[in-house]
């Protein structure tokens, strides 16, 4: 097994000393020298997943179903479990995952350390949200059942606890009943920001899932236009679990990225036009509209050999309005970015993790080919505009965020200090938390 690792940006790649497949969920595994960190599917797209000089522990070969209560709709299963894998066993059963991001190509375990999330936050919060229980395994032998009622301080410094507090053996989940694989809504073509507010304000009581896609590049009077999609799931059409069939894939790395700002305003005033109707009424089945992206495979190698950084930041709700305006305004002024954005609003529906991301707020995600010092320049003003609105960066998707920005962004870190492992180390722990 190579020892050179990426994470799904391919920024930074980092040498490590080992890999170690992790095959028996019933003991830690033998350590060895120097520092550790689990690994799952490696779709994060910064330092989280990454250990530079350090081993990892591999864990896509704990990958089996323990048990499912088809009747209570509960899930035990082993840390490696793909999403996917999931949802092709529980929904001709009739049953959901509460909360999954836009890809279901991450294992549980990954799921959990950065307690990710979804289009439907206001509903059902994050995924550590809708976790039950896990069994945590400790580099000093222990195997520990966490809960909310049992060694809960280690349950909520897990959940979203970025791999650190040592190896998640098995676990125990939340379902939630459907109906169908299919979902109904409506998509809104909306010309500012303003608008958009009023539609996921307005969506939010009557449909569970609420996102838009933005143009990253629009500017006057156009800023902040784009499509908003709003669903629910149907009350018929079947469980079928997935509509995939081979996905489409990009074979190579090009030497340049293909993302420039020519091709992206070409892409971004096409796709806006494509709907040229205020409103039109969708079906869609679960896969393509949860995740679109994974009908394409290896889509990062699109921008080129130096890869990408994404940006996902969260800005309070008081805030959210003028800072995601300001937030705009910044991208477009620097011509970079991706077709691929996401803006959406959070509930207050609050996570146990104490590092968990969401907040009650709006929150935007892009990519950035990185272009070198000016790439970089572009984030650190973007940083300045979440911070003086209160708001934070995402661990998972980060590769390059400073200590301060860090810091001040979760305010429960000094909680989450205590509960570390000694065992285990980051990238990005040493980056932010004053280990580099």
């Amino acid at each position: 097994m190579s020892n050179d690792f990426q994470s799904w940006g391919r920024f930074p790649a980092a040498p490590h000393q080992k890999a170690v497949a992790w095959r028996d969920r019933r003991h830690m595994p033998m350590l060895g020298d120097g520092p550790v960190l689990a690994r799952g599917n490696g779709r994060s797209y910064g330092d989280v997943c990454l250990n530079d000089g350090g081993t990892l522990l591999t864990t896509r070969a704990l990958d089996k179903f323990i048990l499912f209560d088809a009747e209570a709709g509960e899930l035990v299963c082993e840390p490696g479990v793909l999403l996917s894998d999931i949802l092709d066993l529980i929904v001709p059963k009739g049953w959901f995952l509460p909360v999954v991001p836009g890809t279901r190509l991450v294992t549980v375990g990954g799921a959990i350390a950065n307690d990710v999330h979804g289009k439907n936050h206001h509903r059902f919060g994050t995924f550590g949200t809708n976790v039950l229980d896990f069994r945590l395994l400790r580099s000093d032998g222990t195997a520990l059942s966490c809960s909310r009622d049992e060694n809960a301080e280690l349950f909520t410094a897990t959940i979203g606890g970025l791999g650190l507090t040592g190896l998640i053996a098995e676990v125990r989940l939340k379902l939630r009943p459907i109906a169908s694989s299919y979902l109904e809504g409506e998509q809104f073509r909306f010309d500012t920001l303003d608008e958009f507010f009023a539609l996921s304000e307005g969506s939010e009581a009557s449909h569970e899932y609420t996102a838009a896609w933005i143009d990253c590049l629009a500017e006057g009077d156009r800023l902040g236009r784009g499509h908003f999609m709003r669903a629910n799931h149907a009350a018929d059409g079947g469980l079928d679990p997935a509509t995939r069939s081979l996905p489409l894939a990009v074979p190579l790395t090009p030497p340049l990225s293909l993302v420039t700002r020519v091709s992206l305003r070409v892409f971004n005033t096409l796709y806006y036009e494509r709907q040229r109707v205020h409103e039109v009424s969708r079906r869609w089945h679960f896969d393509p509209y949860l995740f679109p992206l994974d009908s394409i495979a290896n889509w990062n190698r699109l921008y080129g050999p130096k890869g990408f950084l994404q940006y996902q930041c969260v800005v309070p709700d008081n805030e959210a309005r003028a800072a995601s305006a300001e937030l705009l305004k910044e991208i477009s002024r620097s011509g970079q970015g991706s077709p691929l954005v996401v803006f959406k609003t959070f509930g207050d529906v609050a996570s146990p993790g104490l590092l968990s991301f969401p907040m009650k707020g709006a929150t935007l995600a892009l990519d950035f080919p990185i272009l070198g010092k000016r790439t970089f320049e572009l984030l650190d003003r973007l940083d300045g505009i979440v911070a003086e609105a209160g708001g934070r960066l995402y661990p998972a998707k980060d590769a390059r965020m400073s200590v301060e920005m860090f810091e001040k962004g979760f305010p429960a870190l000094d909680r989450f200090m205590k509960q570390i492992d000694p065992a285990f180390e980051s990238g990005f722990q040493r980056r932010v938390m004053g280990r580099a």
